[in-house]
């Protein structure tokens, strides 16, 4: 595995969780549903404001932390406060943002580690980040990198489709992905990039070491300096049926993959 010895630089600024926010002051979010209210209460680095929820809801939840109190609302109240179709299941959450990590921070190699990170190019979608966050989670990856514009931000709707995972993988937010990337390869990772079109599968490259798998938008796919950032691409093995696997489930094979080869 190629590892560069130069000396990490700094050149990435510390993500803006603060964009697209709602809430009642600046940073501050309404998390609703079961498992995005439950991991922001057991996450020690969010800071707790309000929790408000049905009886039956709050007394499923168990003892609170310390310091923080519960309100007891109807199903009508939560409908009306936040957003249209919000599957809140009785409880809402409003919390501070999560802490600012930058690359290195949440990307260092770790020895006896699995180290394995999540690069998206441009991955629009709330829905699609959620859940490649929660399969990040599932497969024991490190962080998500995304650019910090043309991405959704930290929003309810992000947390919820994380259904948790936003609690315990970093997102990191860069203003330059290849800048970002070259940071990765600096720190000892090999990025492999996925494309449909590449000359051979993930499975047959079969990476070892640390793993930076880099996806693009669906549609656009990677933009060129992206892939050109990238040491390797490489393909999922799918049929001729459909064209392309959607981002998230694409993502999810990948991290799979990677991490049976890992042992």
């Amino acid at each position: 595995m190629r590892m560069s010895t130069r000396k990490p630089q700094n050149d990435q600024r510390k993500p803006n969780r603060h964009k697209g926010d709602s809430g009642a002051g600046s940073g501050q979010n309404w998390l609703y549903g079961n498992h995005p209210v439950r991991a922001a209460l057991a996450n020690p680095h969010r800071q707790l404001r309000r929790l408000l929820g049905t009886v039956d809801a709050l007394r499923e939840l168990g003892p609170l932390p310390q310091g923080l109190g519960a309100e007891t609302v109807d199903r009508q109240r939560l409908d009306q406060m936040l957003p249209a179709g919000a599957v809140h299941q009785g409880l809402a959450l409003l919390a501070g943002p999560l802490p600012d990590l930058d690359v290195t921070e949440a990307c260092s190699v770790v020895e006896g580690e699995r180290n394995l990170v999540v690069v998206l190019d441009q991955v629009t979608d709330p829905h699609n980040v959620g859940a490649i966050l929660r399969s990040a989670a599932a497969f024991g990856a490190r962080a998500v990198v995304m650019t910090d514009r043309h991405a959704p931000p930290d929003s309810p709707v992000l947390a919820k489709s994380a259904s948790g995972a936003l609690e315990v993988i970093p997102l990191v937010r860069v203003t330059n992905l290849a800048r970002a990337m070259d940071h990765l390869a600096q720190l000892g990772y090999w990025r492999v990039g996925l494309d449909g079109d590449a000359p051979r599968t993930l499975a047959a490259a079969r990476p070892s070491g640390p793993i930076a798998l880099v996806l693009g938008a669906e549609g656009e796919g990677m933009r060129r300096l992206t892939r050109e950032a990238c040491d390797e691409i490489v393909r999922l093995p799918i049929s001729g049926a459909v064209e392309s696997l959607n981002v998230s489930n694409a993502a999810a094979i990948a991290l799979y993959e990677v991490a049976r080869e890992d042992g």
